[in-house]
């Protein structure tokens, strides 16, 4: 039964995975607390505009993900799709300070996804809207920590999407 339970998820792993690579890259739609960056760099330029830039901001890249990459160790291709995880300790334990439940939410992510005309959109939640759901226990102290990571998230998308 194991086998039979096993191959029934790597048949449906490979009938998601197909289906995404034969949809192709759609963009993203606005949504509500988003910032969508389309660029004119293609994906892996991009990718290294983001490390450049983030090395330069007061944060650093905490986690890394990318579906594209894992599919392509399988075999699969898909557009390609990086999730970066920014953060930096004396945030962390600023959060925390103010909210133990905002935890949950660290670190924050930027986007990074491949568009069918080959390049590439950056994406993120503000950290306002992550943290929003917080502020009524985080307080000011959440508020003024979600809005300087708001800045610096913008300058990253700057420096990472302006040619």
């Amino acid at each position: 039964m194991v086998g039979a339970d096993m191959s029934l998820k790597t048949l449906v792993m490979a009938g998601v995975l197909l289906l995404a690579s034969v949809v192709g890259a759609q963009a993203l739609e606005p949504r509500e607390g988003w910032i969508i960056t389309e660029t004119s760099y293609d994906y892996k330029t991009l990718i290294k505009r983001v490390n450049a830039a983030v090395k330069a901001a007061p944060i650093a890249i905490v986690t890394q993900a990318s579906a594209s990459s894992g599919a392509r160790g399988q075999g699969f291709t898909i557009p390609g799709n990086r999730v970066f995880g920014l953060y930096r300790n004396d945030y962390a334990r600023r959060m925390l300070s103010a909210s133990i439940a905002a935890g949950i939410e660290a670190p924050i992510r930027l986007y990074v996804t491949e568009n069918d005309d080959g390049t590439a959109t950056l994406s993120y939640k503000t950290p306002t809207a992550v943290f929003s759901p917080y502020f009524d226990e985080g307080g000011a102290d959440l508020q003024a920590l979600a809005s300087e990571l708001d800045g610096i998230f913008a300058t990253i998308t700057t420096q990472a999407a302006t040619p």
